[in-house]
């Protein structure tokens, strides 16, 4: 773990070994404890709902303040089960931002309902409360559809204004499904993701903060009568018995492997974050004066899932940074709105803050393993870049 000290504006030394995410770092830490996890999976052959599972799931209520966790297959699979249970379909309309990953738009249209694309707050790159409030109001007066559900995005690990957003729901009687793919470590005023909304879903994928080696997610309630139906509709909507389908349902379950993993993973969360602050803290006192680092509300701590900012430049400074040995990734230069599935929902004005920011984003490496003089080179390399 690193140790992120001041930087040293003299140092020049190029490296060519810098990682974007470092999972190889990572499981040298773990690997003898991952290894006796999955040997244990070996040993007991419940390789379905092992008791891997009922651990995970504990734990992850214990940590979030979520009274209620069901481990499932994917992120995606985290948004289309509360859904799914809540009775969302056709002739509903989702209200959720068009900058985010399509797995959130996906899971509003399998479900059989209509995704309404909103605008972003250009600064904290999360869903506008006044645009989403303008967007309700406008879906009400055509008539055409009923607006049902919320589905804000904690872009990057900076949680949304869930504020303002559940004022709105509450006026308007609109589920709120939190979308925290990127998110798990974030908190707002004191409260944890995972307990920010009446439910959440996150994502395991390798990539992320805790991430699993493979497809894996977890959804959030804070509603304990919502386990049994979410549980069913994971295992194909079967009953208790699991012989008998009592709703529609899809195989949405998580493995006992990716659960022991986790399980690993999850023990050292708290001191990879505090290094992941560390980190971003530098990058924000370094360079927010060549470039526009995301802005987190009031009473906001993101997870740091990714560092991500915002240059003028953007095509021309990650092609020199990745001369330079610093790589880099541009998530969302192509909004929801813009992509050819979702063409048939777009907006006739289309969104400004949206396509402005997706010209503009990139991210930077965020992982525990960056050494100190790794960092320090990053900085004063985007520094000379983006000058």
């Amino acid at each position: 773990m690193t140790s992120v000290i001041s930087l040293n504006p003299s140092a020049k030394k190029k490296f060519d070994d810098i990682a974007f995410i470092d999972l190889v770092a990572q499981q040298k830490r773990i690997r003898p404890a991952i290894e006796k996890r999955l040997q244990a999976v070996l040993d007991h052959g419940r390789y379905i709902a092992g008791p891997e599972i009922d651990e995970l799931e504990g734990l992850l209520s214990e940590r979030t303040g979520a009274p209620t966790v069901i481990s499932c297959a994917s992120g995606t699979a985290a948004l289309i089960i509360p859904l799914l249970a809540r009775g969302v379909g056709r002739g509903d309309a989702v209200f959720l931002p068009a900058f985010t990953y399509n797995a959130t738009a996906n899971a509003v249209l399998l479900c059989g309902a209509t995704p309404v694309f909103v605008d972003i707050d250009p600064d904290s790159f999360n869903i506008d409360p006044v645009d989403l409030d303008h967007r309700i109001a406008a879906v009400r007066a055509e008539g055409e559809l009923r607006p049902r559900a919320i589905i804000p995005v904690d872009l990057f690990g900076s949680p949304a204004d869930y504020n303002a957003i559940h004022t709105i729901a509450k006026r308007d009687d609109l589920f709120v499904l939190a979308d925290g793919a990127q998110s798990f470590g974030g908190e707002l005023n004191g409260t944890k993701v995972g307990a920010l909304a009446p439910a959440t879903g996150t994502s395991f994928f390798p990539g992320k903060a805790l991430g699993a080696y493979g497809d894996a997610g977890a959804i959030f309630s804070m509603n304990t009568h919502d386990r049994e139906r979410w549980a069913s509709i994971r295992w194909h909507g079967t009953d208790d018995s699991r012989r008998e389908s009592v709703r529609v349902g899809f195989n949405g379950r998580m493995d006992s492997f990716q659960a022991g993993i986790l399980l690993e993973k999850l023990s050292i969360f708290d001191d990879e974050l505090e290094t992941r602050r560390q980190i971003a803290s530098v990058y924000n006192d370094k360079l927010q004066s060549v470039a526009k680092p995301q802005v987190h509300g009031k009473g906001a701590s993101s997870g740091y899932g990714y560092y991500s900012l915002r240059v003028k430049n953007r095509d021309e400074a990650v092609e020199k940074l990745k001369a330079r040995g610093v790589p880099t990734a541009i998530y969302y230069s192509n909004p929801l709105h813009l992509m050819p599935a979702f063409a048939d929902h777009a907006p006739v004005n289309g969104l400004p803050h949206t396509e402005m920011v997706a010209n503009e984003i990139f991210s930077l490496p965020m992982h525990p393993y960056l050494s100190d003089a790794q960092v320090e080179y990053i900085c004063e390399t985007v520094l000379e870049v983006c000058a």
